[in-house]
């Protein structure tokens, strides 16, 4: 394959690269903006000299993004390169695979490999965004099947607790942990400084009623769910869910009615969260939804009293929640330039386009596929954002990893994530190349301030894991290739070992 690299890599990037060949399968934790990609595509332009090479990306937009770099950066000829999705026929996805370099989604790998339509034998496996390779995601099973092959994880994030940060390690075989923060010094001098502003607001009296009354159901059922013997951890979301297993694992008896309690529970947590962090409108549609389910919890729940005197509350006031006024006077001052608000609920990211709109700012929403949003909408929109046919765009989870979108000014969070993982991504879309800003609204006293500072501590303990996991794994405090790029005198000498630089 005769290729060469059109741009010329960075000093940290080298460095990375170096450490990957010399220590073999490598963890990348690289701050968005900072180019895994390009440490990517070097390492595809020198082994897809000895095999096959595989770049595994989670979502069919980031795919053909990836594609179509390989094909600019690298200048590799289209016949050399394939775009693999589940749209194109088995017989025809076998004839692609002979080619040199496979990138695709990996659901699509994961069935072919078990089917034996594709062999296992690739010199390497890139598995972008690799903080998902936990579970039985797709990255797992494809990591096992794979024997012989470089694995190298790349991610803004791999998580901020011990178990799943060390599930990825396992999972992807990883012998190796390259981490660059904001504040090294081979990466600083690189880095687009943002400002986070953060937006308080305070619930009005009918909202703080609407919530008290929820919050009057959510303890009555939670007492009649602890006398059952399940005392449900209502501050604490993923213990909350794994009690539902719990509740499944006994024999007969209480099971039923804790069940039922149990998705009643659920439902007005459920509430109460929309309530806080997003408003009345996003709590009517949820109601209405309640109310066309058959489910056994949800026809009892409904014949309450109590609820029934809440859902009356609800369906006759329009009182929006505070944060949707102060989002549009904040996109109102940032008239002329780029960006992108997420919130968590497509109803409320159609509320937030709808309002938009009305006081003439050009919006438009940018989802996961389901309904009438197919890919081709995602391309189109996302395309016209680039293009600057309109300024703002209002994206779900899917507009946080990895989406090309060079050129945003702002990042407005409607609501602070508990996830460490998805803080750092929406972050990551601002301060890419020039200075940003990201502002953060959030409801005092509620769930929002909660989050906010959860993801926070979880970031920070992800580093200090990963900088001790690190230490632990090249035995010496201070990976030797970190110090030769951040060294002038050695630089030359570091270019000289890499085995790929052709530059244009």
């Amino acid at each position: 394959m005769g290729s060469c690299l059109k741009l010329i890599p960075r000093a940290y990037q080298l460095a990375i690269y170096n450490s990957i060949i010399e220590n073999g399968s490598t963890l990348v934790v690289l701050p968005t903006g900072l180019g895994k990609t390009l440490i990517a595509l070097m390492l595809i332009r020198e082994f897809s000299k000895k095999g096959r090479c595989l770049f595994l990306t989670p979502t069919k937009p980031l795919a053909k993004q990836h594609y179509e770099s390989i094909l600019d950066v690298l200048s590799i000829p289209s016949d050399e390169i394939s775009l693999i999705t589940g749209e194109i026929p088995p017989k025809k996805r076998k004839e692609m695979y002979a080619r040199k370099v496979i990138v695709a989604t990996p659901q699509t790998i994961r069935n072919d490999l078990e089917e034996g339509i594709l062999s296992p034998d690739f010199s390497l496996c890139i598995f972008d965004e690799c903080h998902r390779a936990v579970g039985d995601y797709a990255y797992v099973p494809i990591a096992d099947k794979l024997t012989n092959t470089l694995f190298v994880g790349l991610t803004a994030s791999p998580g901020g607790k011990r178990e799943r940060i060390e599930e990825v390690v396992n999972n992807l075989k990883i012998k190796n942990i390259e981490i660059r923060t904001s504040f090294d010094e081979d990466v600083a001098q690189y880095v687009q400084k943002s400002t986070t502003t953060w937006i308080p607001v305070e619930l009005s009296p009918l909202l703080k009623k609407i919530k008290g009354n929820i919050d009057e159901m959510i303890a009555s059922h939670a007492k009649a769910l602890a006398g059952m013997g399940f005392p449900p951890p209502l501050k604490h979301k993923g213990r909350f869910l794994d009690l539902r297993n719990k509740i499944l694992s006994i024999d007969k008896g209480l099971k039923y009615h804790a069940l039922v309690e149990y998705s009643i529970l659920l439902n007005l947590l459920h509430m109460s969260e929309l309530l806080e962090t997003q408003g009345l409108y996003a709590l009517k549609q949820y109601v209405k939804k309640v109310e066309e389910k058959q489910s056994k919890s949800a026809k009892r729940l409904l014949h309450e009293k109590k609820f029934a005197e809440l859902k009356r509350l609800i369906l006759e006031n329009d009182e929006e929640h505070p944060k949707l006024s102060r989002l549009l006077d904040l996109v109102r001052s940032l008239s002329g330039k780029k960006i992108i608000i997420f919130a968590q609920y497509r109803d409320q990211i159609a509320k937030i386009e709808n309002e938009l709109t009305k006081i003439g700012i050009p919006a438009k929403q940018f989802v996961g596929k389901k309904g009438t949003f197919t890919r081709k909408m995602q391309e189109k929109t996302m395309e016209e954002f680039r293009s600057g046919l309109f300024d703002v765009l209002i994206a779900s989870s899917i507009g946080e990893e990895g989406l090309d979108v060079p050129a945003v000014d702002a990042v407005i969070f409607y609501e602070p994530v508990p996830s460490e993982i998805r803080s750092i991504q929406r972050r990551g879309r601002a301060a890419r190349l020039k200075k940003g800003e990201v502002y953060i609204l959030m409801t005092k006293g509620t769930r929002d301030e909660y989050y906010y500072w959860s993801s926070f501590r979880k970031e920070k303990k992800m580093k200090e894991i990963l900088t001790i996991m690190k230490r632990r794994m090249i035995g010496k405090p201070e990976n030797k290739m970190q110090k030769l790029a951040s060294n002038p005198e050695k630089k030359q000498s570091l270019v000289g070992q890499t085995k790929i630089l052709n530059f244009i």
